[in-house]
């Protein structure tokens, strides 16, 4: 995988950032966090060299000095939201987080659920947070937000919700998602901490969209794509024009949102330190790029991944057509489209050529390797075998794994386990792969190659199976499938 992004550089600049912009404040600071703390797949794939832990090793330096708040959003456990990559709903992920968060030594003092109004699903949530021993607070939903500062600033709003308590200097807040209300709660304790004479301090912590680079970059673009389901807009930031004349870019909930953050800082401060959202931010991302070529190159590769998601997410039955519909304009916006992909013209051909279902893979080196259905091998699987034995160096007309291996899993799982695809998956060509490599040399060479999957894209002309879905993300390939049910 070609690098982009010096990881290292992003860790010593951004850390010292940090450390300037808490100094700035007495007692208190809450640090916004958006996007993840850890497993930030999405910027390890946009800025190749970015490491999904990077911020993590970052605060780990000061970690007797955090302490981490999560906030989910009622109206998403209500929905039963699942978080894409992992497949997990995101109350589920509040739980996996925290226990992450102090497995590695951070103090978690509580959840916040926001956007409350009386939910059922989100009160049984909260009973479950008491059964583990988990404090948790509710924020409740202002008529007229973010616009009615009035109202917000005042005891019937900010003042209605629970004053969240906390321990140490620096709060971090966090959440499995966008959209979860980060920000308010910020803001709400900002006001509360001054009812009770605290004098505390806000910074936004947001990796994207990279307020340094040009609005119509890929990274940038990337970013409005993995949120179209929001329908996040990237935005010149006019009060950053405003005030120093020079072009920043931010997106449409926080320049919604600075008009209350500066009645509020004018409110406890009687003058606001921020002169516009861009200002409000730490993200220092944007100087850490070292080819800028790789990264909108991957970038683009990315808006195509998430016009694929959403399109196999509708072809399933969501009612996601916005968010359809708003990639496709992305698309227009990157001056790219599907063919852009060279996986995704290789597997297009390779069906068009054979009349099956058919996969393509992009090696490291440029190479593209394809396959199709066969009546022993669904396309993932037949792929996996190819790619493998070209790394390998082995004649892809040698039979890595014997027919008279393969009939019996069938059997089992036609006529055992009731299966209606006889065909098998990359996890079972896997496993037999590994009973083989005892005794055969050229099954022990394949599966050595697997590591070297990480990185490279995979096209399937068919939607693939969860089991394989699931074995290309442990392998750490990008994965677009055509929004085609298999029959």
């Amino acid at each position: 995988m070609k690098i982009g992004f010096d990881n290292d550089k992003y860790i010593r600049i951004q850390s010292e950032h940090i450390k300037e912009r808490i100094a700035k404040f007495e007692g208190k600071l809450y640090l916004e966090l958006g996007g993840k703390l850890f497993d930030d797949h999405h910027a390890s794939r946009v800025l190749p060299g970015f490491q999904p832990d990077s911020k993590l090793r970052m605060f780990s330096k000061i970690a007797d000095q955090i302490e981490i708040v999560i906030v989910i959003s009622a109206e998403d456990i209500e929905k039963n939201k699942v978080r894409a990559d992992l497949g997990i709903t995101y109350d589920e992920d509040v739980l996996r987080l925290r226990q992450e968060f102090m497995n590695r030594g951070f103090f978690v003092g509580s959840v916040v659920i926001t956007h409350y109004s009386g939910q059922h699903t989100a009160d049984e949530f909260r009973k479950r947070l008491e059964r583990n021993g988990i404090k948790s607070y509710v924020h409740y939903l202002i008529d007229g937000y973010p616009h009615n500062v009035a109202l917000i600033a005042s005891d019937g709003g900010f003042g209605k919700n629970d004053y969240v308590e906390t321990e140490r200097p620096l709060v971090i807040v966090t959440a499995p998602g966008p959209g979860s209300g980060k920000m308010a709660v910020c803001l709400s304790q900002l006001y509360n901490e001054n009812k009770r004479g605290v004098r505390a301090g806000y910074a936004k912590f947001e990796t994207f969209p990279v307020w340094s680079l040009p609005l119509k970059h890929p990274v940038n673009i990337a970013y409005e794509a993995a949120t179209a389901d929001l329908n996040d807009v990237n935005m010149i930031d006019p009060f950053h024009l405003e005030a120093y004349n020079k072009i920043a870019i931010n997106y449409n909930r926080d320049i919604e949102i600075f008009p209350v953050l500066n009645a509020l800082f004018e409110g406890i401060y009687g003058e606001n330190p921020y002169k516009s959202p861009t200002d409000m931010g730490v993200n220092m991302v944007g100087f850490s790029i070292c080819d800028d070529n790789v990264c909108a190159e991957a970038s683009k590769d990315e808006i195509i991944r998430r016009y694929y998601d959403a399109t196999n997410k509708f072809a399933n039955g969501a009612n996601n057509e916005g968010e359809v519909k708003k990639i496709q304009m992305l698309f227009n916006q990157a001056k790219i489209s599907t063919d852009t992909r060279k996986v995704t013209v290789a597997a297009k051909e390779r069906k068009e050529a054979s009349g099956k279902p058919s996969a393509a893979i992009e090696l490291e080196d440029g190479t593209i390797i394809t396959s199709e259905s066969s009546p022993l091998l669904g396309p993932s699987a037949a792929l996996i075998l190819n790619a493998t034995k070209y790394l390998a160096g082995i004649d892809h007309s040698v039979k890595l794994i014997p027919q008279n291996m393969i009939e019996p899993i069938q059997k089992t799982k036609t006529e055992y386990l009731g299966g209606n695809n006889p065909r098998l998956h990359t996890d079972e060509v896997l496993v037999a792969l590994s009973v083989l490599s005892q005794a055969d040399e050229n099954c022990r060479k394949a599966l050595e190659q697997l590591p070297q999957f990480r990185g490279c894209q995979v096209h399937s002309t068919v939607m693939l199976s969860e089991v394989d879905r699931k074995i290309f993300k442990k392998l750490g390939v990008g994965l677009t499938c055509d929004p085609i049910k298999k029959k």
